[in-house]
Parts: structure tokens; sequence; C-alpha cells
């Protein structure tokens, strides 16, 4: 008897003139409303944010860090505590990365074999090794909702040979982290496509892993540095080689160029750490481009962030107040910019998938460029 899987996905409505789509992904902690952003809890909170606010905001779903969790607090304390959900105090669902990014973002400091990755902690120096079994251990004990198979991110540029022998063993991996993984009922698997910035090994990547009937499939390997219209053409067909029955998840995507032309492109999910990190360094997301509240320009102006939101922060406060907070170094100044941002993409996949529903997704896409401006 087969087992049914913990994450499942549900179309709703395709756009009639792109390959964006509406749909709703089932969780064992809730459906999530696709296209999504979903903002990234790296340590096992959203920076700056209380859980309680990210939730009221409408977040359904955040990321957990594999790499770091493990480092600290350590896995299995997560565990003792009841899993991730209980340990943060969040209700909604998770999605936990493998670890593999942030391994191989380590350079020198890490060496990668057919075994997995041996790596120094980036915190003390202390000597690590996490595989595919390895990091499917972690997750487990972490408890998320969807969890990522350990893959071999491909830098750019990297030539044909590195990035075949990458994304094969990405495959050899996934195989090893499906064999491991046996809490179907409670987690879900998600295969990772690489091949780089070449087309035909991100089509055998892609066969590689829907081959393996996973419940959803991610898009892994861009946005690292590559040139904007690089990505967008490799993205224009690699996301055709995924199932339409699956989620699909573009990984570490989201200021709101790229979030529309991941929608339009049929991505279902996307996330980034840039709302909340920018909000550190005084950077706000609003309906007529980015503020930089900083200027000088703000120190008198007593008009909201965005005058066409109603996020908390814009209700409430003034942009000079703002600027006074980043100048004096206030960390109200991260939390206020931090919630406002969050809501902002938020708010904007809300519309996003609103216009797909009524089948205007690129007069809306055309109506958010125009105010937007340059990006």
């Amino acid at each position: 008897m087969s087992v049914k899987n913990a994450v499942t996905y549900e179309l709703i409505k395709t756009d009639s003139r792109t390959k964006a789509r509406r749909g709703r992904i089932h969780t064992p902690h809730g459906d999530i409303e696709t296209p999504v952003f979903m903002p990234v809890g790296t340590q096992g909170t959203v920076k700056a944010m209380r859980p309680e606010q990210v939730s009221e905001m409408g977040a359904k779903i955040i990321l957990g860090n594999t790499y770091h969790l493990y480092l600290r607090p350590g896995h299995n304390i997560v565990k003792e505590a009841g899993g991730l959900h209980k340990f943060m105090n969040w209700d909604g669902a998770i999605l936990t990365d493998s670890g593999g990014f942030q391994v191989f973002s380590l350079g020198k400091l890490r060496k990668i074999t057919e075994e997995g990755v041996r790596f120094r902690s980036h915190i003390d120096g202390s000597l690590h090794m996490i595989s595919p079994e390895k990091s499917m251990e972690i997750q487990n004990a972490l408890g998320s909702d969807i969890m990522m198979a350990f893959d071999e991110c491909a830098p750019y540029p990297a030539d044909r040979k590195y990035v075949k022998d990458s994304f094969e063993r990405t495959t050899r991996w996934l195989a090893r982290c499906k064999e491991y993984h046996k809490n179907i009922e409670n987690q879900s698997l998600f295969g990772i496509m690489q091949g780089g910035m070449y087309k035909d090994m991100r089509y055998e990547s892609a066969m590689q892993i829907v081959e393996m009937d996973m419940p959803g499939y991610a898009v892994g390997g861009l946005s690292v540095g590559e040139p904007k219209e690089v990505m967008l053409d490799v993205m224009d067909d690699c996301v055709d080689y995924l199932p339409a029955d699956r989620p699909r998840y573009l990984m570490g995507v989201g200021s709101p160029d790229y979030l529309f032309e991941a929608v339009e492109r049929g991505i279902d999910m996307c996330d980034c750490v840039l709302p909340t990190r920018i909000a550190r360094h005084g950077l706000a997301m609003t309906s007529h481009g980015r503020v930089n509240i900083k200027n000088a320009k703000y120190e008198r102006d007593w008009e909201p962030l965005d005058s066409e939101c109603d996020c908390y922060t814009c209700r409430n406060y003034s942009r000079a107040y703002l600027r006074h907070l980043f100048k004096a170094d206030e960390m109200l100044s991260s939390m206020l910019l931090s919630n406002h941002n969050l809501y902002f993409l938020i708010n904007m996949m809300g519309k996003i998938r609103d216009a797909i529903e009524n089948d205007r997704f690129l007069e809306y896409k055309k109506e958010f460029y125009d105010k937007y401006g340059r990006f």
C-alpha cells in the first residue's frame, strides 16, 4: 500500500497568456496559496520579527536553515524541544534547506567528496561532515514540513565538466536522501534541479530527478552571480521540464522583478533574505521604488514610508522618524523596515495571485513596473 505524501499540490488556474499559475500547497501545518514568497528564518527566527507579526501579515510558510541550526543550537536540542515549530513558536508550515548552499559557500573551508562535504564551522573552526544522510537526519529532527535534498550548487561561472559532475552527483545524493528519509507521512522531500547555465544539462538533471517521483521540485543554482538576462534565459525552458502537478520552487530569489519573472515562467515558490537584509541597511521597497531612508531629504519628511501601504510601519510612523532611528542606530529601525519590506512582498504576491485568477497578470506586471521604476 502506497503512503500518502505529507505535502501535495493543487492547480487552480493557469494564466491564458503566460505560464503563470495559481495553486495551493497542502501541508501538515496548513495550506499555502501560490505563487508565494516565503520569508527566511535562518536561525529559527525571521530577523527582527516576532513570529506573530510574520503570521499576521499573511505568511503561511517560512524557511529554516539546516546548516546554521545544525551548528547552533544543534538539531538534537531542537528535537528535544519538540521540533522547530514548537521551538520557535511558529504554527505555520516550515521549509528547511539542505545545508548544501551554505556549505558550498564556505570556499576553502570545505572539501567535496562523493560521501558528502567536510567543512569547518564559520563559528569556531570545528570540523564537520554533512552527507545526504546527515542532512536528512538533521531535517527529520527539525521536523519541517518540506525538506530539501542535499545538493551541490555549482558556482558561476563554471565549465561544462564541473557542472556535469556536479549535477550528476546531486542526482546520486537525491537517491540517498530518498532512501534515508522514512517520515513520509509528516515530511515531504523535494528534489533539486541543477545544471548551471547549460540548458542541455538542466534538461538532463530534471529528467533524472523527476524519475524519482518526488512530491515537489526546486530549481537550484540560479541567482548565484550570473547576469539577469542569463538567468531568465535558462529559466525560460527549465521550469517546463518539471511536472505540472507538483510545486516548483525557485531558490534564493526575492526582489520584485525576479519574483514577477519567476511567476511568469511557472514558478510557485520563492524565498530570499533580501527584504530583511536590506532593511538592516536602511532600504525599503515601496510602491514607487526603493527608498534609502538614510538620505538627508527625509530628515523632515512627515509622510509614511509608502502612502499606498497599510502595514504597521506605514500606518504609524513617518520617514523622518525612521531616518532618525537608523541614524541613531536603534534596533527599532530594523524591526520597522523589516516589517514593511516583508509585508510589501507578501501583499504583492497576493495581488499577483488575484491577477492570475482574473487573467490579467501581464497588466498587473506592467502597472507595477511603471510605478516601481528601474530595478
